[in-house]
């Protein structure tokens, strides 16, 4: 939906009710004037009452003030400046002189319905109003449990990770002291993109990247020439912006469902390209993939992993809306590609 639809559709709603107001008036009140002298006034008073009222929302004071005394001062001004508004710009397109109303009961009757469907319009934009905050509001508690949601699974996979590398570094540290070095080095650069990641909700490409490559770095250290890897960034996409943390399941789940439980080497590709209006970021790996059922033919963490995967799903649905997707197929002859699209 296009950013113009909703202020059109607000307008053309205006136009309609005050259009109706018009017919009543002519149906009810035969004798007050034409119709099209009084639809042409009615939709100059209705535009000025919407205008007025939507500039007067926007005053610091009555964003200070609470919704129900806020929208009666709005309507307590808003209807009178509308009302005199809409008579300065209908009279003279009629080429007849400013005047508010004609005399005796002509001048009543118009101005009690203008107050009687100004008044059933800016209810309207009050409802409109609350329910714009409400999901605003439902909007801003699912990313801030998404994001309490990424911190749990943060909490659940780092330590076991941690504990592994530190494992494998305590046997290197009598092997390869010069192995011990770069681990202890690639470590240090992956817990540091981590804490970092903790602290911001956005994050970008080449910040995910270098954090990826630090992770695959421990891993092909442990795994030995049972992991290669390739990262594969476009230098014009590295400052693009996405949540931070975003790829690292995938990647985990690459390897730890894919090319751990492989016999033999297995090789990773992360590669990130402009599809469109889209940019694509596919994670590749040459592992088991998924069995005929579409689930990991030898889970390690069994829900962990799944929980993972629904998890990226939830955190595009909550940055992007329906505009970002998360993908898996399968690779011939064995393998997975899990494909992220998010709109650039």
């Amino acid at each position: 939906m296009s950013p113009a639809a909703d202020p059109l559709r607000l307008v053309g709603a205006n136009a309609l009710l005050w259009a109706t107001a018009a017919g009543v008036l002519f149906v009810a009140a035969p004798g007050v004037d034409s119709l099209p002298r009084l639809l042409l006034f009615s939709e100059c008073v209705g535009a000025g009452v919407l205008a007025a009222a939507l500039l007067l929302r926007r005053l610091p004071l009555l964003a200070r003030l609470r919704p129900a005394p806020a929208w009666a001062l709005t309507a307590a001004l808003a209807i009178p400046l509308g009302y005199i508004a809409g008579h300065a710009l209908a009279l003279p397109l009629l080429g007849e002189p400013f005047r508010l109303a004609g005399a005796g009961g002509t001048r009543l009757v118009p101005a009690v319905l203008t107050l009687l469907v100004a008044g059933i319009g800016l209810h309207y934009l009050a409802a409109r109003e609350q329910l714009a905050q409400e999901a605003r509001a439902r909007a801003e508690a699912q990313r801030l449990a998404t994001e309490t949601e990424l911190r749990l699974l943060r909490a659940q996979l780092e330590p076991h990770m941690l504990f592994n590398t530190l494992a494998n570094l305590r046997a290197l540290l009598r092997e390869d002291a010069g192995q011990a070095e770069h681990m202890i080095d690639q470590l240090i650069a992956y817990l540091r993109a981590t804490l970092a990641a903790s602290r911001h909700e956005a994050s970008t490409l080449e910040a995910e990247f270098a954090q990826l490559r630090a992770y695959l770095e421990i891993m092909a250290l442990r795994m030995g020439p049972r992991l290669s890897y390739a990262l594969e960034l476009p230098p014009e996409l590295a400052a693009t912006p996405l949540p931070a943390m975003l790829l690292q399941p995938l990647v985990e789940n690459a390897i730890k469902h894919g090319l751990e439980p492989k016999v033999g080497p297995g090789h990773l590709t992360v590669q990130a390209c402009r599809d469109g209006s889209h940019i694509e970021i596919t994670v590749r790996d040459d592992g088991l993939g998924l069995g005929a059922d579409g689930q990991f033919q030898r889970p390690v963490d069994g829900p962990a992993s799944s929980y993972g995967l629904q998890h990226v799903r939830e955190r595009l649905r909550a940055a992007y809306g329906p505009q970002a997707t998360l993908t898996l197929s399968p690779l011939q002859p064995a393998g997975l590609c899990s494909r992220v699209r998010i709109p650039s």
